[in-house]
């Protein structure tokens, strides 16, 4: 048999959290799982999602054969409705709830008809050109999620997908007996989640924390508001067992939130039952202690339900002295920032605010800890290992751990988004980069914003603008009158003085670039260039120039 090196490489997901996509590729054949996106912080402004740049699948389309996904969580496939606009996807295999939530997704930006989504579960094997694929269920923060096996002639590839090793879980147990069949069977080599390297122990099981709300909403006089991730279904059923178990109505404030709960229940993972959800124009019929209100934004998302809440924008929700706010969710890296905002904004307002804390544990995470790491690698025990889902930090932790259980350094790949590793004859090396980087979506635009476009709302951020129009008599080579210089966001005590000045300095360089030949684009660059030096001397800034020529001819 004529062999037919695989390539390993990730889009996404490497050397960050979040818009997870990995790649498995011969010379015929593509095989991806997961398609996520990354939630951008305050540095991007103006930025609904970050995906993956599709480029190499784009130059590569004809090879794509699959995409599966692993579960239903944004950050895995948030993606897709971005993917399949840019290339043919032949089939999408996802388990029973994370289909649903394709669907609706696809719905939203109306191109459900042309995809085709098949649903799998643990007994569902697919052969896809020269890959064997099955699967195997974990437990995680959200149902129906599976880890993926690739047989290939070149050898086993084993993908946890997200996960944690939850004894007691809300939901079906982790099948831990399939994985060490895979361990005893023989793998080669081992993709595992990192996000929870760096903690030691285990993480705690889901049902620690129902303890914690039950508490919360025993102490609670007033309103309570909890916010959570609208697909971290399991930690929504807790809350709202503990509401109709305290006698409160639930208000489900936020579309995504009221989507995701609506598919829950029609599936059955999510037990409310119909007299205690009620709408929330119809808040004002009951008292305080009566109420849950149920939302997004814990991330502190300037347009997620919590955040117009806290900045009274919502029409029918008002924060009232008295209200508790419950975040149940940690603080994904990068956004501690607009969380704080959030909790200042409703403190002012008179809520109590809870966070996460030794005294308040309401967050289980979703991923594993140091202990469950060791538990995997001593089941699966493979001859290669790549640490996936995490920062670099996160990355060379877990390496090093599979190092103390006797997997070597140099047989531990930490790689970033791009790299390759090849596969062959269940032999591992490392191979050449991929065109690889990211793509800024704003609103529903399926191309994506330029670098350049970023990076000029970078500066309009930080440093201001000047525009500067000035008109010009073309055939006698003239200025007429002087400029108008119009400036926004520049700090200036005396800006009167400032602007007679950069006049004055515009109007002195473009007369005499008037004396040579010369275009509209050179004297363009020409009030850049003295405006922005002369503006950088007064206020060391960078503000954008905008120069305007109007032409007389």
């Amino acid at each position: 048999m004529i062999s037919k090196p695989i390539s390993i490489y990730a889009l996404g997901g490497l050397g960050e959290v979040g818009k997870n996509m990995y790649c498995f590729e011969n010379e015929s054949q593509i095989v991806i799982i997961d398609c996520g996106v990354k939630f951008p912080g305050v540095e991007l402004p103006g930025i609904d999602y970050i995906v993956p740049d599709f480029t190499h699948l784009k130059n590569n389309k004809n090879k794509i054969r699959a995409l599966i996904i692993t579960h239903g969580h944004e950050d895995h496939i948030g993606g897709i409705p971005f993917l399949i606009q840019h290339v043919n996807i032949p089939v999408i295999y996802a388990p029973r709830l994370a289909c649903a939530l394709i669907k609706n997704r696809l719905e939203e930006y109306h191109i459900s008809e042309r995809v085709n989504i098949i649903e799998y579960d643990t007994n569902t094997k697919v052969n896809i050109g020269d890959f064997l694929i099955s699967f195997f269920r974990v437990t995680h923060s959200i149902p129906d999620s599976y880890g993926v096996v690739l047989d290939t002639p070149e050898g086993r590839i084993v993908s946890t997908g997200d996960f944690k090793v939850d004894l007691t879980p809300i939901g079906p147990d982790f099948d831990l007996q399939r994985i060490a069949q895979l361990g005893r069977e023989g793998v080669d080599l081992l993709l595992s989640d990192s996000t929870n390297a760096e903690n030691e122990g285990y993480t705690p099981s889901e049902k620690n924390v129902f303890d914690s709300i039950n508490e919360i909403f025993n102490e609670a006089r007033g309103r309570i508001v909890v916010s959570t991730f609208s697909s971290n279904i399991s930690r929504i059923q807790q809350i709202c067992e503990s509401a109709v178990a305290h006698n409160r109505k639930i208000i489900i404030v936020g579309r995504s939130m009221e989507k995701v709960v609506e598919i829950s229940r029609g599936f059955g993972y999510i037990k409310i039952p119909d007299a205690s959800i009620v709408p929330v124009s119809d808040i004002k019929l009951y008292k305080n202690n009566e109420i849950m209100i149920l939302c997004t934004g814990s991330q502190g998302e300037p347009n997620a339900a919590l955040s117009r809440i806290a900045n009274g924008e919502h029409k029918d929700v008002r924060i009232m002295p008295g209200d508790t706010v419950v975040f149940s969710s940690s603080a994904i890296p990068g956004n501690g920032i607009m969380i704080a905002h959030i909790v200042n904004l409703l403190t002012r307002l008179g809520a109590e605010c809870i966070t996460n804390s030794i005294l308040a544990d309401i967050h289980s995470s979703g991923h594993p800890s140091k202990q469950e790491l060791r538990l995997i690698l001593k089941l699966i025990r493979p001859k290669y290992f790549m640490p996936m889902h995490g920062e670099y930090r996160m990355l060379r932790v877990h390496a090093e751990l599979a190092e103390s259980l006797g997997i070597p350094l140099e047989n531990s790949f930490i790689m970033d988004n791009g790299d390759t590793i090849v596969l062959a004859k269940h032999k591992i090396q490392k191979g050449y980069a991929v065109e690889h980087g990211v793509s800024y979506i704003d609103g529903k635009d399926i191309n994506g914003l330029a670098e350049s476009v970023i990076a000029d709302r970078k500066t309009l951020t930080n440093d201001g603008m000047m525009i500067i129009a000035l008109s010009v008599d073309s055939r006698n080579n003239e200025i007429i009158g002087e400029p108008n210089i119009y400036n926004r966001g520049i700090i200036q005590i005396d800006i009167e003085k400032t602007i007679g000045e950069c006049k004055a300095l515009v109007v002195d360089a473009v007369k005499k670039k008037l004396k040579t030949k010369t275009n509209f684009a050179e004297l363009k660059n020409v009030i850049k260039d003295v405006a922005g030096d002369y503006i950088y001397s007064k206020t060391h800034r960078h503000p954008m120039i905008i120069p305007v020529i109007m032409s007389k001819n």
